[in-house]
């Protein structure tokens, strides 16, 4: 029961940051229909851009956060409007390209500056252990739980009642009749991938306090978010917390309770895609299109 409730509260964890992740994957194909294979690798951006201004620089932990906060909005905004933008209307495969190229092209730049091996990240949580339970648990996996349901918890609220938030959602809905409307559409594509590029900066900073500045290890995460969005559905942000929770919770439990030569916690989220689009391409909470031609 202790080690079930250890696993628990790690997949919750780890299932938070995947939400958060997931989260700005959802809402660059609700805003603009683009598939982000990038997404996951503004992890490393946020991540290594803070420690570099943090523990090389020497900034305070406030002013380095905010300031890689404000470099990776920066960074999308001028992908988006000088390289995406350009490519509305091309043929989808085209934008899958380019974000597939824009993903190694940040693994590079991460690469060169800073290497591939671990590094200590400045902690700003603490870490002690706290028993609950019965169980051990680190205290940074409760707080990271806490900060990503704030931030989740905020993201919805300004979806729903913020002015911005209402016409990204009519935009999503809609393209022509947001514009019919007045509202600002190329705009509405950059307010969603700067919203994008925070949340991974965010969950980046996240996962480097909480395990360490390891590029394999926060790289990986990328890959799990596509059976996350998959799973909750490419345009449904519930459905991007309910897949982050369930992937996470599955994968700790896997990992947990099968033997780690396998290695299945590192492809059952992947099985886990495969059985999805099979039953439910559309995902558990996806808008299922029918085109007739």
């Amino acid at each position: 029961m202790d080690k079930f409730l250890q696993l628990t509260l790690t997949g919750l964890s780890n299932g938070a940051i995947f939400a958060l992740v997931a989260l700005g994957f959802v809402l660059i194909y609700k805003a603009s229909d683009v598939l982000n294979f990038a997404q996951g690798d503004f992890l490393l951006v946020g991540a290594y851009i803070t420690f570099g201004l943090i523990s090389q620089m020497g900034l305070p932990w406030s002013v380095g956060v905010v300031l890689a906060l404000v470099v990776a909005v920066l960074l999308v905004i001028v992908v988006e409007r000088l390289v995406l933008r350009p490519l509305i209307g091309e043929p989808i495969i085209s934008v899958i390209m380019v974000t597939i190229g824009l993903s190694s092209l940040l693994r590079s730049i991460v690469t060169y500056i800073w290497g591939t091996m671990g590094q200590q990240f400045p902690s700003f949580l603490p870490s002690q252990p706290l028993s609950m339970g019965g169980a051990t648990v680190p205290a940074d996996r409760f707080i990271a739980i806490g900060l990503a349901a704030v931030m989740l918890i905020g993201f919805t609220l300004f979806f729903r009642y913020s002015k911005e938030g209402i016409a990204m959602r009519a935009t999503a809905d809609d393209q022509q009749a947001a514009l019919s409307m007045g509202i600002s559409v190329q705009r509405i594509f950059a307010i969603a991938w700067s919203i994008a590029a925070a949340t991974a900066v965010l969950a980046g900073i996240i996962v480097a306090n909480i395990t360490e500045l390891s590029f394999f290890a926060i790289s990986s995460i990328g890959l799990t978010v596509f059976p996350v969005v998959i799973l909750g559905g490419l345009d449904s942000i519930p459905g991007a917390i309910v897949g982050g929770l369930t992937i996470g919770l599955l994968e700790s439990y896997v990992g947990g309770y099968t033997p780690s030569v396998l290695a299945l916690r590192t492809v059952f989220p992947f099985i886990i895609l495969i059985i999805i689009l099979m039953i439910k391409p559309y995902g558990l909470f996806g808008e299922e299109r029918i085109e007739r031609v």
